[in-house]
């Protein structure tokens, strides 16, 4: 049995991605936050975002703006 952590919403709010500093957008079935303007999609590991750019996978299919 797969179990799903949330992510608390106000901190969903008060992130930014660290490589462009623009909102990210909450993927809740990848359980990644995804940065559109850096194409990075970044894990959230036991319901704690890993905002290291390092540990973030670059989206397939997408180019940075």
């Amino acid at each position: 049995m797969t179990q799903s952590h949330e992510v608390d919403p106000k901190l969903l709010e008060i992130l930014v991605c660290p490589v462009s500093h623009t909102t990210l957008v909450y993927d809740k079935e990848k359980q990644e936050l995804i940065s559109e303007a850096a194409n990075l999609a970044y894990p959230i590991r036991d319901g704690i975002p890993i905002m290291l750019p390092e540990e973030a996978r670059e989206l397939e299919g997408k180019t940075a703006t």
